[in-house]
């Protein structure tokens, strides 16, 4: 698609950058795997460092292990403007994820200052530690440590070979004991910018190359731990049977039909992990442990699904003679994108020749954290088919640099004006 005026923002750099990046973790030929606080993920954290201090940003690693690059502006007294997303990834996932959002918002101030454009407010960029969850089963950690929102025993949760957050984050450089000298004060940050692959087919459906966020829907993340008693496969008869398993595979199978109920409606509900013991093939399951994730952006809807859901766990464990445990992971309401960083956002596209559609996200961002904290704008980039949380998933450059180019656009708009809260 073309646009009616060229590219500020040095494409070239950008997308040598992307690609520097995912040979990090490489999987395949497409693939990335480098989780949350991981040798892979230090080794990227620390090549994104170099390119920042190559930008002439001065840069540390904090006590959370966010990576921040940071532009002094003219008036330190204003808030500052921050713009990023994060590194990590899933452990089977795509280039793009995060990426774009990390070195698109180095790309837009490395611009600033080749342009000659001196910010009003300081600059920062942020590469997030852990958005994704994948590892600890708990996501958003370094924006949620960064703003003071996180709870109690987030440090000793476990990954999957039994060390816990506390040892991975020391191990990676940082400091469970500087927790609170690197929380950022209310008001430190006027407005936070992250551009995303949207992760979903509606941009590619519309063949057009960007479109502005309106909001993120709600997450309830919970994890059922569900316990009957094993036995012999070939010796229980089936009506004495407490299969753990069988009664999981109902609540798993009704939570597809609720978050299907309501035509059109954007509910998602997903089974993603489920482990089984003792996991033998003549033995009757014992213990079934599986998580939930439902998500909409009408949050009285999600309550009304969330409850339902509970009152089918009831009757499942009720029906097969089992026990169950629920422990809710994370919890966050729908938060809507700033009205005013959203019309700058209109304007700066369309003087691009651009009219970029609305849309809302399903997936979780850092940007949900820093709703809470400050105003907040998301722009979203096409990706192909809608795909990510996979090796196959793909955003074109030139959509990429499109993207790049409006939140660049945006933020010299912000920077300049010292633009904020209508």
């Amino acid at each position: 698609m073309a646009i009616n005026q060229s590219l500020t923002i040095n494409s070239p750099r950008l997308h040598k950058r992307i690609e520097d990046l995912s040979k990090i973790g490489r999987l395949g030929e497409t693939g990335v795997c480098r989780l949350a606080l991981s040798p892979e993920d230090l080794q990227g954290v620390q090549l994104v460092k170099s390119w920042m201090e190559e930008a002439g940003l001065t840069t540390r690693i904090d006590a959370f292990g966010n990576l921040i690059g940071r532009l002094e502006g003219l008036d330190d007294q204003l808030p500052l403007l921050m713009i990023g997303s994060h590194i990590d990834s899933q452990p089977y996932g795509g280039r793009f994820d995060g990426v774009i959002g990390v070195l698109g918002a180095l790309e837009v101030v490395q611009t600033l200052t080749e342009q000659g454009i001196v910010p009003q407010m300081a600059v920062e960029i942020v590469a997030f530690c852990d958005e994704e969850g994948s590892r600890f089963n708990k996501g958003l950690f370094g924006v949620r440590g960064l703003t003071g929102r996180l709870e109690e025993g987030e440090l000793e949760r476990m990954d999957g070979n039994g060390v816990t957050r506390r040892q991975a984050l020391i191990d990676f450089g940082g400091d469970p004991g500087q927790f609170a000298a690197s929380q950022y004060a209310e008001g430190q940050v006027g407005t936070f910018l992250e551009l995303h692959i949207e992760q979903g087919p509606i941009l590619d459906s519309l063949e057009t190359p960007v479109g502005i966020v309106t909001g993120i829907s709600g997450p309830l993340w919970l994890t059922v731990e569900m316990t009957g008693f094993a036995g012999h496969a070939g010796s229980v008869p089936m009506s004495m049977r407490r299969d753990a398993l069988v009664g999981s595979a109902k609540v798993i199978l009704a939570l597809h039909d609720l978050a299907s109920s309501e035509p059109g409606a954007p509910t998602v509900g997903t089974v993603g992990s489920l482990t089984v013991f003792p996991n033998s093939r003549n033995i009757i399951p014992e213990k079934v442990t599986f998580t939930v994730d439902l998500r909409d952006i009408d949050m009285d809807r999600r309550d009304r699904r969330e409850l339902q859901l509970l009152a089918l766990l009831d009757r499942a464990a009720q029906e097969y003679g089992l026990t169950y445990t629920l422990r809710e992971d994370t919890n966050s309401e729908a938060r809507f994108c700033a009205d005013w960083i959203k019309k700058v956002m209109e304007e700066q596209a369309g003087e691009m020749g651009l009219s970029p559609p609305k849309l809302m996200s399903g997936p979780f961002h850092d940007s949900l954290t820093m709703s809470y904290f400050c105003d907040y704008g998301m722009i979203f980039v096409r990706c192909k088919d809608g795909i990510s949380h996979n090796p196959l998933e793909y955003s074109s450059p030139q959509d990429i640099s499109i993207g790049t180019e409006l939140l660049y656009r945006t933020a010299v708009h912000i920077a300049s004006q010292g633009a904020g809260r209508d």
